[in-house]
């Protein structure tokens, strides 16, 4: 199992027309461009500035597997 839920057929539906509409499309399309923009510096630049925006909580592994 992959863990994802099925879409109901009314949501299927709904993708379908979404994906059929031209300025929808013109919109993602846009905003795929605008998010190309950036270089590297700027990624990073926009990862310092949030850092303080996200709580880091740690996830305790527990490994029995000590194989190398």
């Amino acid at each position: 199992m992959s863990g994802l839920k099925k879409l109901a057929d009314e949501e299927k539906k709904e993708m379908i027309e979404d994906g059929k509409d031209n300025m929808r499309g013109m919109i993602f399309q846009k905003a795929r461009m605008k998010t190309q923009e950036g270089n590297l510096d700027d990624y990073i630049d926009f990862l310092s500035q949030n850092m303080e925006l996200i709580e880091l909580l740690p996830t305790k592994r527990l490994t029995r597997d000590f194989r190398l």
